[in-house]
């Protein structure tokens, strides 16, 4: 039998109908479909679903969001065409099943042992012999030696001219047919499977029973009813997050546009989250030690939850999806950038917000984020950024295994740096910048230093601020520093001491002059004395000049002509750093600190506090955050999920499997052999095989067929 592309043929009634029934049912409908659903489900792959309309806005920008989001690709697995192509999709697979499997019955049954000698030698393996005995004993005899074979075999007599001849019809294979069946029933249970554990349930709840999304916040107990979910709905997958020693029994479900809540007929109690890590900084192991409180009979049941070993109550199951914040308790010292304020402490739980008042300013401070474990890659060929530690880069791992001959040179030596703190900074006006400050200090480029990250939008990345630690392996000294810079009084009296160590006494007119230009160096350092952009140079006339070393070079360009640029800003850095190095000596005697020596330490140190001085100027806050102390309370993300199409899907999985192994692997073969009266008391052998597909197997098969059968009097 062979499958054929068209669908049923019905006969009576209207056209119409018969064109329609015909389509569903034809196979080129049913791969015509099955290719739009494996497009759709490489969209649903790519682009990540049911995430929030403002993070598609920022990967596709607002039109094509806006697009995409009406063609529903933003949860493609619960759009009304996904759903209406994939019932399409049983039905003519289904209607293709019903089609095929009457004929493939009465394949199974007929042997075709009506076929004429004529066709046997027009078949591409045929052969023709003498055998010993009459036509009848000499067929039964090559039944016999088939059936041991494993044929299936029958006889036919046939009367001839010449005398009584024997028809011999084998089959063998005919599994062939049955791995259509299995593929195409595997097909349609899949899709049922599907139906049934994807959104469509929970969908026609909403268009039926009126439950709409929640977009709301507040406790999760005073949502309405109308944004909740039945105890029984027979289907749902959602995410449920317990922080250590509490339990909740209400599951999220995600929406393009809002959630719906899926109250469970348990709560489930974290008593002990566990993370073990590999040295990479990637989770080897993480558990969840939990118990199921359930809600109708107080059975209280143990259970542990680890990464594919799921538990299960109810006939819901329980998976380890992932680990968060659970409300870590966190104190902060914040540090003034710039604003004379004085240092305080402020302390907070992740999640939660303060605020934070002087004078007219008003902010808010939200804790977003506790890393107790930053894993960074201090490699040489290293980029600034943190290692992603959730990434399998693929391609490093391929070629660090590759011969010499392909190596990369690019070697990485990850390191844990230590505990890092991820907030932000809102103003009146709703507007937030992000900051991820690490706890302690780190080495780079041979120097320790804090990195204060910064970003003004989810999509940009972190700059990051690298501020130089003091000889006590603290911020305390760039923060005096940096005060003290904006202190008008400290600033003079640096500039004063300055000037009376770098000039020789009874040399007044040489002190005045010094003096003056160290008080313009360093009031175009801090900021004090505003200086426009030069028209030309390498500053932009846009450029946004605050102060620092901007403020230093856009003062030369406008001022010093350009041949004598260079040696100018030698000698306006020289004086600068002189002033700002006893303005750091100011700064430590007004803390009550003993002087700095002038060494190497002090000198590699305000070389990169100038750096950094300059760069504060341009740090999107009037403070900064740092973390001093935390208490970390972790949380665990399960899935659950009622999947009642579950075993219908590993059914249809088993069904695939075998169909397509029967169809790949197994051949259908037919033989003939065709017994007519020979002389002497002989018979007169032609004998031909066919098989479903072409191979040399089926040419070996068929020599040893002929060799067996017909001993060799071919």
């Amino acid at each position: 039998m062979t499958a054929s592309t068209q669908g049923l043929q019905i006969r009576s009634g209207s056209r119409v109908f018969g064109n329609v029934v015909e389509l569903l049912s034809s196979m080129r409908f049913a791969i015509s479909l099955l290719t739009v659903i494996c497009i759709a489900s490489v969209i649903g792959t790519v682009v990540k679903q049911h995430e929030p309309l403002n993070n598609y806005v920022n990967q596709f920008g607002p039109f094509w969001a806006e697009v995409f989001g009406k063609a529903g690709l933003f949860t493609v697995y619960s759009v009304w065409w996904f759903l209406v192509i994939l019932a399409f999709l049983v039905i003519s697979t289904s209607l293709c099943i019903a089609r095929n499997t009457p004929k493939i019955f009465a394949d199974f049954r007929t042997f075709k042992e009506n076929i004429r000698e004529q066709s046997l030698r027009s078949f591409p393996n045929r052969a023709e012999g003498a055998l010993a005995g009459l036509p009848e004993a000499a067929a039964r005899g090559l039944g016999q030696a088939l059936i041991s074979s494993g044929w299936r075999v029958k006889l036919q007599s046939r009367d001839t001219p010449e005398g009584q001849g024997w028809m011999l019809a084998a089959k063998k294979g005919t599994a062939n047919k049955i791995g259509y069946l299995a593929a195409h029933s595997a097909i349609v249970l899949v899709c049922l499977g599907g139906l049934l554990d994807g959104d469509l349930i929970v969908r026609a709840q909403m268009w039926f029973n009126g439950k709409t999304p929640y977009s709301g916040g507040g406790m999760i107990a005073d949502v309405p009813a109308q944004h909740r979910l039945s105890p029984t709905n027979p289907t749902f997958r959602g995410n449920l997050m317990v922080s250590e020693g509490t339990s909740s029994g209400t599951a999220i479900l995600s929406q393009s546009d809002g959630v719906l809540l899926q109250d469970l007929p348990f709560s489930v109690e974290l008593k002990k989250f566990i993370v073990e890590y590999y040295e990479t900084g990637m989770p080897k192991l993480f558990a969840s030690d939990i118990v199921i409180h359930d809600h109708e009979t107080g059975e209280k049941k143990n259970a542990r939850v680890e990464v594919n070993h799921p538990a299960s109550h109810r006939g819901i199951n329980i998976y380890q999806s992932s680990f968060d914040d659970g409300g870590s308790k966190v104190t902060l010292q914040a540090y003034p950038m710039g604003a004379v304020i004085a240092p305080f402490e402020v302390s907070g739980t992740i999640g939660a917000t303060t605020a934070l008042s002087n004078g007219d300013s008003k902010l808010t401070l939200e804790y977003t984020g506790l890393r107790v474990i930053n894993v960074e890659n201090f490699g040489k060929d290293a980029e600034s950024g943190a290692t992603d530690v959730r990434k399998v880069d693929l391609r490093d791992a391929i070629e660090s295994r590759l011969g010499s001959g392909h190596k990369t040179g690019s070697e990485k030596k990850l390191r844990n740096v230590g505990p890092s703190i991820t907030y932000k900074l809102r103003d009146a006006s709703g507007q937030a910048t992000e900051f991820h400050n690490y706890m302690l200090p780190m080495e780079l480029d041979g120097a320790r230093v804090f990195l204060m990250g910064a970003r003004e939008s989810t999509g940009e990345q972190m700059r990051y601020l690298r501020v130089p630690v003091d000889d006590k392996d603290s911020i305390e000294g760039f923060v005096r520093l940096r005060s003290a810079l904006a202190d008008p009084a400290l600033r003079a009296e640096a500039v004063r001491r300055y000037t009376a160590t770098a000039v020789e006494p009874g040399k007044p007119e040489l002190s005045q002059a010094l003096e003056g230009s160290a008080q313009r160096a360093i009031a175009l350092f801090a900021g004090t004395e505003k200086m426009a952009p030069p028209k030309t140079g390498a500053i932009s006339q846009d450029a946004d000049i605050r102060g620092g070393l901007p403020a230093v070079s856009a003062f030369l360009e406008a001022n010093v002509p350009e041949a004598e640029r260079e040696k100018a800003s030698e000698v306006l850095v020289r004086i600068l750093n002189g002033a700002l190095f006893e303005l750091l000596q100011v700064s430590r005697e007004k803390a009550g600190l003993a002087p700095l020596p002038r060494d190497d330490a002090a000198q590699q140190f305000m070389s990169r506090a100038v750096l950094s001085l300059s760069d504060s100027f341009y740090y999107p806050a009037p403070m900064t955050f740092e973390l001093k102390d935390f208490q970390q309370v972790q949380a665990s993300v399960f899935q659950v999920a009622r999947a009642p199409g579950q075993t219908i899907v590993y059914l249809g999985c088993v069904l695939l499997i075998l169909g397509v192994f029967a169809m790949l692997y197994v051949r259908e073969r037919r033989l003939w052999i065709w017994l007519a009266p020979g002389t002497d008391g002989a018979s007169h052998a032609t004998m031909a095989l066919s098989s479903n597909r072409k191979t040399m197997e089926s040419d070996q098969e068929f020599e040893q067929l002929k060799s067996t059968l017909l001993k060799g009097n071919a």
